[in-house]
Order: structure tokens, then C-alpha cells, then sequence
């Protein structure tokens, strides 16, 4: 059981099933990542139900149960005090209450807080009943088209630069599609330092702001993705999904490009960097534009030898 359910009855006569939250139980409920209709029926039976709401930030939840008639008032569930408040939530669940636990957006304790309170409260032998929703991380990997057939989630990269770039060396080499988050005030630093310390020529898909109204979903290759970023101010906006596809995927099975074709590519590259003449000549020949990147690279390095 994952909560009592009783049953009731729509205008049109169909049974429909309502969830209530159960005595000494904690529910970890997702909720919207940006457009507030994301939320599903069963969290709003849960979080109407409930005896406690602790919330990443009050504010933002109390607009979404102000949405949905929720009257349950939040209290605080952050990183600053989340230690303290492990002990407070154990007595209550011992206590017989219901508590639910949400963050700001999409589902808690993934790079959120939540997952020290899951964790006491699993060992303290209390039940813990996930209500699945929204996660930015598979709505942007859905949207993202990748090769890979797999993906690793790294979350938030290390402010420091020496232990962002060791970090990024543990999983350049993985046959594995690497997801990353990423703040505003970060994004354009990040973009570099992927470019720089991963295979330029690898796609990378910059989702901003996903279901929100400036939602932008991008993808294009890694040498590229700064100088995008740089092109609109509002680009760098909103909270970031960052998906650099594998290694291998975008260019393993890329068709030999014709001798014409090789002959423009070279004759704009003694002109321009790799990734512009990469992009006219895609202009010229209707040809992927990673496709051309890989072969520049290629001719810069040989003529660079």
C-alpha cells in the first residue's frame, strides 16, 4: 500500500481513486518544474492530506498549494537546516503523523535537498512513499534526441575549477551520454570548460528554463556552444540542463565526404577556425554540420602536422 485510497465518483458516473497520506509515513512528492498544471492528481491527494508540508522553500510552495486549494501551511526543509530538522520529522512519524517532503521544483533529494531526511527516516524503520512527477533531468534527456543509450547524472559541477576539470576527467571516457545542472551565473564558465576538457566535437543539447514560457531546447556541437550562449543575452537566462551526448555517437557512422566537398572545406578553413567554416560549408552543401566539424578537425590537425 502506498496510502489509503477511497474511491469517488465523477460527473459522468466513472469511478475515479483518491489517495489520503497514512499515519507514519513520509511521502517524497515531485511537483512541477515550471508550469504549475505539471502537478499530478495523486501528489494533490497526498499534499491536501498530509499532517506536515516541510518545503525546500515556503514561498514557492505556498504558491502552488494557494493553486490547488492546499490549506496545509509549509514549513522549511533546506540545506541550512535539514540536520536539525531529521530529528523533528523521526518524532513525528513516531508520533503517528503524515509528513510530505517537497523541493522547489521537480522531485527532492536529486541535488536537492531531502535525501538526509529519507535516509534517517528509512533506517528508523518508518515507510517512505515516493509520488513520482516532473525531473528536469528526464525531461531534458526526453527532448534531447541522444545517440547514447545511457546517461550519467553528475548534478551540479564543483565550484572550484581544479576539481570541476578532475571531475569531468573521471567521465569523459564513458560510452555514456554525461547530464549536467547548471545556474545562470555559471552556464557561459561550464559551457567552456566541457569544451575544454571533453572532445569539442561531441553534441551537446542546452535546455533552459524547460516548461516554463521561455523554454529553449538547443542542441549543436560543444566547440559551438559558447559562442551561442554569447549570441542572446536572454540565452543565458533560467536554470540549465546541460546533455553532452557520447563520444563516439554524433560522428561514428558519418558517410566519407566527397573530394568537392573536402576541397570547399579547406578553402575556408584558411580563412576561418574550424567550427565557423564547419557552419558555412554546412550552409553550402546541406551536409551536418558535425559531420563537417569532425573532417575540419581532422584537416587542421594533418595541416597543422
Amino acid at each position: 500500500m502506498t496510502g489509503k485510497d477511497e474511491t469517488q465518483t465523477d460527473a459522468n458516473g466513472l469511478a475515479e481513486r483518491t489517495f489520503r497520506a497514512e499515519p507514519g509515513s513520509l511521502y517524497v512528492v515531485a511537483t512541477p518544474i515550471g508550469n504549475l498544471r505539471d502537478v499530478t492528481l495523486r501528489a494533490l491527494d497526498i499534499l491536501r492530506s498530509v499532517d506536515v508540508i516541510c518545503a525546500e522553500d515556503t514561498r514557492i510552495t505556498a504558491t502552488l498549494l494557494a493553486r490547488y486549494g492546499v490549506t496545509t501551511r509549509p514549513r522549511p526543509l533546506h540545506e541550512h537546516n535539514e540536520a536539525r530538522e531529521v530529528e523533528r520529522v523521526r518524532h513525528e512519524l513516531a508520533a503517528g503523523r503524515s509528513v510530505a517532503i517537497v523541493s522547489d521544483a521537480g522531485t527532492p533529494a536529486i541535488s536537492d535537498p531531502g535525501a538526509r531526511v529519507v535516509r534517517a527516516v528509512g533506517r528508523a524503520g518508518h515507510r517512505v512513499v515516493p509520488i513520482p512527477g516532473a525531473s528536469a533531468v528526464a525531461v531534458a534527456v526526453s527532448a534531447a534526441g541522444l545517440d547514447a543509450e545511457r546517461f550519467v547524472f553528475i548534478g551540479f559541477l564543483p565550484t572550484q575549477a581544479k576539481a570541476r576539470r578532475a571531475l569531468l576527467r573521471e567521465f569523459a571516457d564513458l560510452p555514456a551520454a554525461l547530464v549536467v545542472y547548471e545556474a545562470p551565473h555559471r552556464v557561459a564558465a561550464t559551457l567552456g570548460e566541457l569544451a575544454h576538457v571533453l572532445d569539442p566535437r561531441r553534441s551537446v543539447t542546452i535546455a533552459r528554463e524547460l516548461t516554463k514560457q521561455f523554454e529553449t531546447i538547443a542542441t549543436l556541437p560543444l566547440a559551438d556552444a559558447s559562442a551561442w550562449l554569447a549570441a542572446d543575452a536572454n540565452r543565458g537566462r533560467g536554470e540549465f540542463v546541460l546533455i553532452v551526448d557520447e563520444a563516439s555517437a554524433r560522428g561514428a557512422g558519418a558517410q566519407t565526404l566527397a573530394a568537392d566537398t573536402v576541397r570547399v572545406l579547406s578553402a575556408l578553413l584558411e580563412e576561418l577556425p574550424p567550427a565557423r567554416a564547419a557552419r558555412v560549408a554546412a550552409k553550402l552543401t546541406g551536409i551536418p554540420r558535425e559531420q563537417l566539424y569532425e573532417r575540419a578537425l581532422e584537416l587542421r590537425r594533418a595541416s597543422d602536422g
